[in-house]
């Protein structure tokens, strides 16, 4: 064997299992349907908070991988205080990693990488809307995927 061929084994082995390409905002939406009274109210609204994590191919062993996070806040007398939706995406290309484990990489480990960012469009945003931050905390995407596993039919699994 060459140096050459040496070194073309070295750097394949070496590839790590997630590549990052890119990461973006796909969609956001913030409303405020009762401005300026919601900004004045004495009580703290009742927030219910969704989180979702998406994963499609784009091409090969490249995915798009999306986190959508959705927060209802509503007044006491149920009237909405503000409607907040993210979806937050990246590009990943998963390296030479064994089939079963493409799931879990792309269902958990890449929504780990994303989270913080989501995390804080979502605090700035509401602070930007004249709420206080809305700082979510850390979700278990273990946990999270493993739901989604019981909940999917076969093949179903995080496809957009």
């Amino acid at each position: 064997m060459t140096d050459t061929q040496a070194g073309a084994g070295e750097q394949a082995q070496a590839l790590p299992p997630i590549t990052v390409h890119a990461q973006y905002i796909k969609d956001l939406s913030f409303e405020n349907p009762r401005s300026p009274q919601s900004l004045m109210q004495p009580s703290q609204p009742q927030l219910t908070l969704d989180v979702k994590v998406k994963a499609r191919p784009i091409e090969g062993k490249t995915f798009e991988v999306a986190i959508v996070i959705e927060a209802d806040a509503k007044s006491g007398e149920s009237e909405p205080v503000f409607v907040l939706e993210l979806v937050y995406a990246g590009v990943f290309t998963v390296g030479e990693v064994p089939e079963e484990h493409v799931g879990p990489l792309l269902l958990i480990e890449c929504p780990r990488l994303l989270f913080p960012f989501a995390r804080a469009i979502v605090a700035n945003i509401t602070r930007e809307a004249g709420f206080p931050p809305l700082n979510i905390t850390p979700v278990d995407f273990v946990a999270l995927y493993r739901q989604q596993l019981a909940q999917a039919q076969p093949g179903q699994i995080g496809t957009a």
